[in-house]
């Protein structure tokens, strides 16, 4: 009973966040499914369509993920014998929707007779399909489908009666449910779907959504408010492409098109200021390499467009960035994302990624997996980050892969040249509030932690150095590659070994630097 009412606990916190139009969207979606059983309700998989073959400037090419019934998504390769089963479930979700997005089609030298044979395959065996046509799945793939269609020339009756009844499914299952990037990503695509099909329904709902979400999903510095970098660029990479497909067709004339600069412009400054000197992102929150596009494709792709870069500096999203001779710092003294879609967030208030010399040194722990299973719980956890964990739990409350319950908010914020001071009260519920200060010099980088309770409880902090990085401790001290990490105020400290993902799929030992302290910690690196 106790299990159950904690359970219950939890979901009530979680469920607390939730806008009203996820909740609404929710129970209409569900009653709606059921009273469509009943009579047997079906989409039809084809209708009737015209289209306009657009015009599109080269776009950035997926990665090499086909080759002869093979196909690679999150470094995980599987080959069909004979036919493709597109609800293949052998290696998660994640990689069954990838086999429906059909990005493939749109990598490099991909020919014109195996994409017409793969979305054939797929419209012939639409009737079995089942993930593949849930509305994010359809939202990708119409975009993959236009842009390999137009590219080409082909003008398919078949190909486009599937597809215009692919747009007709997903404008009747819109994410509201969701929001956030699921819902952009239904407007990007029904845009395409629109100039594609010259459809004003489908090109007024997507006025309708980028009117509201653009101005609240793009922050006042540029990021995209889930505060991944990761999805940063994928976000980025689809208003890109959607100012290439106005710019180059004139159905609408410009509407819709210095929206869209201006938020590409301003979110690249964003890009641009987080991304370090080498090229990488921060892995923070859900972020992982070889799934975006790059910044420099994304530059270059901007370039080719005449979009230009906003130079910005970080505010809203909570990340600071320190440059100081021989390092690069980005620094999280923000909330963990807006309240009522946390899905990609991580309990990581005040964790830091530190790189010196153009390469990584103390890096997030990454991504290996989105499967709701003990590792995505380890990886969001508290201690996968470089903070400070107490007693041995979460700062904030992730659970089941994609949920969070109570959550740490930032209270106080302090910023004075070369100093940093927050307070966040994510253990409020025991009584503990956190402080950390980053104190910046040229040679040196001081952070110091200060745990306010009247209570005694056991503060543990972290630091997870790169793979190929062996620290060992002196006396106080952890040296590694002439760098000195002086530790004040340790009860103990210990080297362990933790696993680091910086791909889907790939799990790397490294080594994590433990120290247990009371209430105050002193770290001082000189560099």
């Amino acid at each position: 009973m106790k299990c159950d009412l904690n359970r219950i606990s939890l979901l009530l916190r979680t469920i607390y966040y939730l806008k009203m139009k996820q909740i609404y969207y929710r129970l209409y979606y569900i009653t709606r499914t059921k009273w469509r059983k009943l009579y047997h309700f079906k989409y039809p998989l084809t209708l009737k369509s015209q289209v306009n073959i657009i015009n599109l400037s080269p776009s950035i090419p997926s990665s090499l993920i086909y080759q002869y019934n093979r196909f690679t998504f999150l470094n995980i390769e599987h080959h069909f014998d004979k036919k493709i089963d597109w609800n293949y479930s052998g290696y998660g979700k994640l990689w069954t929707y990838n086999l429906t997005y059909f990005d493939y089609l749109n990598q490099n030298a991909f020919s014109k007779q195996d994409g017409i044979r793969l979305i054939n395959d797929f419209i012939d065996q639409s009737d079995a399909i089942k993930d593949g046509y849930m509305p994010f799945p359809i939202s990708l793939r119409g975009i993959n489908w236009i842009k390999f269609l137009s590219q080409h020339k082909i003008k398919d009756q078949k190909i486009n009666d599937s597809l215009y009844a692919q747009y007709m499914i997903l404008i009747d299952n819109i994410e509201y449910h969701i929001l956030g990037n699921h819902l952009l990503e239904n407007a990007f695509s029904l845009l395409f779907g629109a100039y594609y099909f010259q459809d004003e329904k489908l090109y007024l709902k997507v006025k309708e959504i980028f009117s509201a979400e653009l101005k609240e999903q793009i922050l006042e510095d540029g990021a995209h408010f889930e505060l991944s970098p990761m999805y940063h660029q994928i976000m980025l990479f689809r208003v890109l492409d959607c100012v290439n497909l106005i710019q180059n067709n004139n159905w609408k004339n410009d509407e819709l098109l210095d929206l869209l600069i201006s938020k590409a412009e301003i979110m690249l400054g964003w890009l641009n200021t987080m991304t370090y000197e080498n090229g990488d992102i921060p892995l923070l929150n859900d972020s992982t390499n070889n799934i975006a596009p790059t910044t420099r494709e994304l530059n270059a792709y901007a370039t080719a467009l005449n979009v230009k870069t906003e130079k910005i500096e970080l505010s809203k999203s909570g990340y600071r960035k320190i440059k100081n001779g021989r390092y690069e710092m980005i620094i999280d003294v923000g909330n963990i994302g807006p309240d009522y879609i946390p899905g990609h967030a991580h309990s990581d208030t005040f964790n830091f990624e530190l790189y010196m010399d153009g390469k990584p040194f103390i890096v997030d722990t990454g991504l290996s997996t989105y499967e709701t299973d003990m590792r995505r719980t380890l990886e969001r956890s508290t201690l996968s980050h470089n903070t400070i964990e107490v007693d041995s739990m979460n700062q904030s409350e992730v659970w089941d892969g994609f949920r969070v319950g109570r959550r740490a908010k930032i209270i106080h914020l302090e910023e004075k040249e070369n100093y940093i001071e927050a307070t966040h009260d994510g253990y409020r519920h025991i009584g503990v509030l956190h402080t950390r200060k980053f104190t910046s010099h040229e040679r040196a980088i001081i952070i110091e932690d200060s745990i306010e309770s009247s209570g005694v409880h056991t503060n543990t902090a972290y630091l997870h150095f790169y793979p190929g990085l062996s620290p060992k401790v002196k006396g106080n001290n952890i040296i590694l590659l002439g760098i000195t990490i002086t530790i004040y105020n340790a009860n103990s400290l210990d080297i362990e070994e933790y696993g680091y993902s910086g791909e889907f799929n790939r799990i790397i030992k490294a080594f994590t630097a433990k120290i247990v302290f009371s209430d105050h910690l002193k770290m001082e690196m000189q560099l």
